[in-house]
């Protein structure tokens, strides 16, 4: 049984997951306790040692950010609730972690949920996953990225990612340390994740770190640090000459 906490400084929210929790997750999910700040959030976590988290980001005396980076010992999986707060929601993204909004809707709570009740039979990377999804929330400079693989956890720099080619659902991202890394998302999943004012979509299936272009050329090409060659398509070259030279 997987023992759970609900930290929401709105009681009917409280009311409403641990409703949905009895009425889908009897059999797997036990509710151990509830808190409305991060200083009693800290304490019953402390106290109880929870399996699984139910947190609203905007807590009456902070965040979730907070108080998580307060909790020495994170053996425990996280789902966050939060409203249409776009800044969160990209930083809940980039730290590759769950979230549910408000108002609450069964389809994607019972989702959330059963992915967390599956993630509790795997290996825990919540530590490194919260400490990236909190860098960017308070606005650290230098952003990093989790990219889950079949046989790996990557936490990535911005920075460090030269260009990025979908195919279908997949995608490679190709770095710096000459790495090629393919992840399970669309093109149009990976665009939510990265910045936009550095990221360019040259083509159909390619993204290109504007950083790291060094010229283009009469091929219809961008050439990037290590010669590498990135193709630009037709209908794009105007937009893509404008946003990065």
């Amino acid at each position: 049984m997987i023992r759970a906490i609900i930290i929401d400084d709105e009681a009917y929210i409280r009311t409403i997951v641990s409703d949905k929790l009895s009425q889908y997750f009897s059999n797997e999910i036990e509710i151990i306790g509830e808190a409305d700040s991060v200083k009693s959030g800290v304490k019953i976590i402390e106290d109880k040692n929870p399996d699984l988290l139910f947190l609203d980001i905007q807590l009456r005396d902070g965040t979730s950010f907070d108080m998580l980076n307060t909790i020495k010992d994170k053996n425990f999986d996280v789902i966050f609730i939060t409203g249409f707060d776009d800044h969160a929601i990209k930083a809940i993204k980039v730290g590759a972690l769950d979230y549910i909004l408000k108002p609450i809707d069964d389809d994607e709570f019972k989702e959330a949920v059963k992915k967390a009740i599956d993630n509790s039979k795997e290996e825990n990377n919540i530590e490194k996953l919260v400490e990236i999804s909190s860098e960017y929330f308070q606005g650290v400079k230098k952003k990093r990225i989790v990219l889950k693989t079949l046989e790996n956890v990557y936490a990535v720099y911005e920075d460090d990612i030269l260009y990025c080619r979908s195919e279908g659902n997949y995608t490679t991202f190709y770095t710096k340390q000459s790495e090629k890394i393919l992840v399970s998302k669309s093109m149009k999943k990976v665009l939510e994740l990265l910045s936009e004012d550095v990221f360019i979509r040259c083509h159909q299936s390619y993204l290109v770190n504007k950083k790291h272009v060094l010229r283009y050329n009469k091929q219809g090409v961008l050439v990037i640090i290590n010669e590498v060659k990135v193709p630009v398509s037709s209908r794009r070259k105007d937009y893509v000459i404008e946003k990065i030279f």
